[in-house]
């Protein structure tokens, strides 16, 4: 007998090609087709199920994370898997793993600041995993501020050695993953003293534990942290803290890429240019970014499809009770999220691409590009990673009560990804990183500098300070010319007005701090327009497919609208747009959700997810929930019994005890 499925009506409605949607979401038919083989190579395999996370005890957690990777690499090599598809391999296990770290940052930190020598060294046993590394630079009273990093490297000119040394508690290493229980190697970060000075923080190959026995190196303190938020989460992470009581290290485990110190302990600069080091920054964070479109597809598609299984009110003659996902209030707060996942999903392809060409760049010592590069990728990391973790929650909101159950995937997906707001670079950090190069792009505009990439916009600036928007009609909300004016003029008007609030300032450090948070609006604004703007330069390719590039057009004035309805004070306190013609965006955006509610169902089916990797009874494919519900219900430990443990003790007593309560 066919399963049911329930969604098969709504598949019906869909006035689009699914697969070739499916195309465009993967980026090529290639990354989909990898995509999709790694994701149901995961799903099949009985080693890598998830479901049972969320009831495991810590140790009983952390061991489960340990088989899954080690059955991972195993699979991998009997596989024989390319690099790529190994990636998308251990993306769909999805559990966090020490694995993650030494792959993606103690790797990665000794290909781009070490030697050649030191490269030859360490990567070989690094890729065959005879060593693990993590990436130890945050401490317990330092995050954000790297150069307010207090673990000390001093040298010693007698024996050629560095000594690593934790002097005070907040000096700790606190946070790195995989530090806590499995990391043989870290690459740490510490304060450079030689020749009787502070050089500042540079990184260190430091072994931290034995190879035969794993314990603990002598003057060495390591252990994990505790339990994070959520129950299984990021709790399958050994995220530890590390203290040094004068640890010795042979000088040529410094990082010596950039810089050296020599066997008579002096200080020497390398001839190779010390930006390089943002190539691997911008690396990190273009991943982020893709990664907040792929989390959010999560959150976005159980929620849709939970939608349109749930029926409340609004029956008729004893008829079926209307989906939820018909009513407008749902439609208004679920569809912009929809849109938001396809906008940073590309968003996120363009930033591949910047990636490769900044890199191209600074190969050829060209520069040119690096601070509007730097600054896009901290806004994009910031705001897409932000945005994200708003929208899980509000999809575990649309999801009613059950979106409050472990099982509807939603509680443990917003613990797991919260993180991105805080590591490789606070949010707010980040944004102010942001308003600097927005402040220091306009002070340059006088001496006729003219700005480049995502900054471009500003050299128009007299324009876009002076312009009127057009629209007259809700229709002309459509065309990508208006919304793009709109999206520029308010972000330069923003930007403008820092600037000159600044500029009243007797320093200009004292007028940062004052108006912090109206940079931080501006520099929001200026990373909403790179998404506006990259989403429409996407829907000018050629996109095969029937009613494909439609949908797409759709979801970007539902993504461009919704933020301007969101953000209407600064649109129109800004002059950049009249009250009525706000309201005329509303107007549209309501017409807009109405095109996209009958294809919402197939606009989810695309991200190709796979039932294990949402690993939501509320998301399910074939929208049974309800049985699915049941069912895991009877999972419970506590239904191991039918008596709950503890009633001889606790309840029985009470129930038998032979006197009133005492009434209050």
């Amino acid at each position: 007998m066919e399963p049911l499925d329930y969604h098969a009506e709504e598949r019906s409605n869909a006035s689009f090609d699914v697969e070739e949607m499916k195309i465009v979401w993967a980026g090529s038919r290639h990354a989909f087709e990898i995509s999709d083989r790694a994701a149901r190579l995961v799903a099949s395999d009985p080693v890598f199920r998830k479901d049972n996370r969320t009831m495991l005890s810590r140790k009983e957690l952390f061991k489960d994370t340990l088989r899954k990777t080690a059955h991972a690499v195993k699979r991998t090599i009997e596989l024989n898997l390319s690099e790529e598809e190994t990636h998308t391999l251990w993306f769909y296990v999805d559990q966090p793993a020490y694995a993650n770290l030494h792959w993606g940052m103690f790797i990665p930190a000794i290909e781009g600041q070490g030697t050649e020598e030191q490269k030859q060294k360490w990567l070989p046993m690094a890729h065959n995993m005879q060593i693990i590394g993590c990436y130890a630079q945050t401490e317990l009273g330092h995050g954000s501020n790297v150069q307010g990093l207090e673990t000390t490297a001093t040298f010693d000119p007698q024996t050629d050695e560095f000594v690593i040394h934790s002097p005070t508690l907040t000096s700790s290493k606190w946070w790195p993953g995989g530090l806590g229980k499995v990391s043989t190697h870290a690459v740490v970060y510490a304060r450079l003293r030689t020749d009787g000075q502070d050089y500042g923080v540079h990184g260190f190959i430091v072994q931290l534990r034995g190879l035969d026995d794993h314990s603990p190196l002598p003057g060495i303190t390591v252990g994990d942290i505790g339990m994070k938020f959520g129950s299984g989460a990021y709790n399958s992470m050994d995220n530890g803290l590390l203290r040094f009581d004068h640890v010795r290290i042979p000088r040529n485990q410094m990082l010596m890429r950039l810089s050296q110190v020599t066997r008579e302990g002096k200080y020497v600069q390398s001839d190779v240019p010390r930006q390089l080091v943002y190539g691997t920054m911008v690396y990190v964070r273009q991943i982020i970014v893709s990664e907040a479109s792929c989390a959010l597809s999560r959150a976005v598609c159980i929620a849709t499809r939970y939608s349109a299984v749930r029926r409340q009110f609004g029956s008729e003659n004893g008829g079926p009770e209307t989906q939820v996902i018909n009513y407008k209030t749902q439609q208004s707060r679920l569809f912009p999220l929809l849109a938001s996942a396809y906008a940073f999903r590309f968003v996120g392809e363009w930033m591949k691409w910047l990636y490769i060409d900044v890199s191209k760049r600074l190969q050829a010592n060209d520069f040119s590009t690096l601070p509007e590069v730097h600054a896009c990728a901290a806004g994009l990391k910031s705001i897409t990673t932000s945005a994200t973790a708003d929208a899980i929650e509000e999809c575990r909101k649309l999801c009613g009560g059950h979106g409050y159950l472990s099982c509807s995937g939603l509680p443990e997906l917003f613990a797991v990804y919260i993180p991105n707001c805080t590591y490789e670079g606070d949010n707010i950090v980040m944004l102010l990183q942001v308003a600097r190069f927005l402040m220091k792009t306009i002070s340059r505009l006088v001496s006729g500098k003219m700005p480049v990439g995502t900054a471009a916009y500003l050299g128009r600036v007299e324009h876009l300070m002076q312009c009127h928007c057009e629209v007259q009609r809700a229709e002309d909300w459509l065309k990508h010319s208006i919304i793009l004016e709109a999206f520029e003029a308010r972000s330069a008007r923003m930007s403008v007005a820092c600037a000159e609030s600044l500029s009243r300032f007797s320093t200009p450090e004292e007028g940062f701090g004052e108006i912090s948070a109206d940079l931080v609006e501006a520099a929001v604004a200026h990373c909403q327009l790179i998404i506006v703007s990259k989403f429409i330069e996407k829907l000018q390719q050629d996109i095969p497919g029937k009613g494909v590039k439609t949908q797409l057009e759709n979801l970007c004035n539902v993504y461009a609208l919704s933020l301007l309805h969101k953000h209407l004070g600064h649109f129109v306190s800004t002059g950049c747009i009249t009250p009525k013609q706000g309201a005329l965006a509303n107007e549209q955006l309501r017409s807009l959700y109405s095109q996209v509610r009958p294809n919402a169902i197939a606009l989810v089916d695309a991200f190709n997810h796979t039932d294990h990797y949402l690993g939501s009874v509320l998301g399910c494919y074939d929208g049974n929930v309800y049985q699915k519900l049941y069912e895991e219900a009877w999972k419970s430990p506590l239904n191991d019994t039918v008596v709950p443990d503890g009633y001889d003790e606790y309840i029985r007593p009470l129930l038998k005890q032979h006197f009133r309560t005492a009434r209050l």
